[in-house]
């Protein structure tokens, strides 16, 4: 199990906050009813209820039953992937953390209602909720690690070896060119 419970802290407080939070729009809001929580910025951000069928922020609504499906499918495969990612580092295990926090909040959404609530509303962007979020910023960190340890994995390692070699080798230059040093101001004395 090792680190296991990180992902499974993460997804279950995820999860928690995502549906405490669409539970709370839906009994406080109607559908299409705004509320700015912030009077003060309410021309930049406000609560506004409304209903999605599609994925996040909206899009390919028109796919909404073939939805429940590919996300179930999604599950699974983050849920096999921590599996082979037991003793993944805490970063990678925060992100999957997300990512199914997020997909199970929208998939209990989909399968009690047919729909998903979402009401962060940032008048710019398709209205969204914090399992879009989660699922976005997971995805988001789980692409920058990879590609940050694919990095790191690219270049050879330098063995504690060849290090000392190399400083051998520095020594005997520095060494040299001292000797040098000394010998010239020598000769010229």
């Amino acid at each position: 199990m090792k680190r296991r419970w990180i992902m499974s802290m993460v997804a279950l407080f995820t999860f928690a906050a995502d549906q405490l939070s669409k539970a709370w729009v839906r009994a406080n809001l109607t559908l299409h009813e705004s509320w700015a929580p912030i009077p003060a910025v309410a021309e930049y951000f406000t609560f506004t209820h409304v209903t999605n069928t599609g994925i996040a922020f909206g899009l390919f609504r028109e796919w909404g039953s073939i939805l429940v499906p590919v996300v179930v499918g999604v599950i699974v495969l983050l849920l096999f992937y921590t599996y082979r990612l037991s003793a993944a580092r805490w970063p990678i295990q925060l992100a999957i953390g997300l990512q199914l926090g997020g997909a199970f909040g929208n998939l209990v959404d989909r399968l009690r209602f047919g729909f998903v609530t979402d009401f962060l509303d940032f008048k710019f962007w398709p209205v969204f909720n914090l399992a879009d979020s989660a699922i976005v910023i997971g995805m988001l960190l789980l692409l920058i690690l990879l590609s940050l340890e694919k990095r790191a994995s690219s270049h050879p390692f330098v063995s504690s070896q060849a290090q000392d070699r190399q400083q051998d080798v520095r020594r005997q230059s520095q060494d040299a060119w001292a000797e040098d040093k000394d010998s010239n101001s020598d000769s010229q004395s």
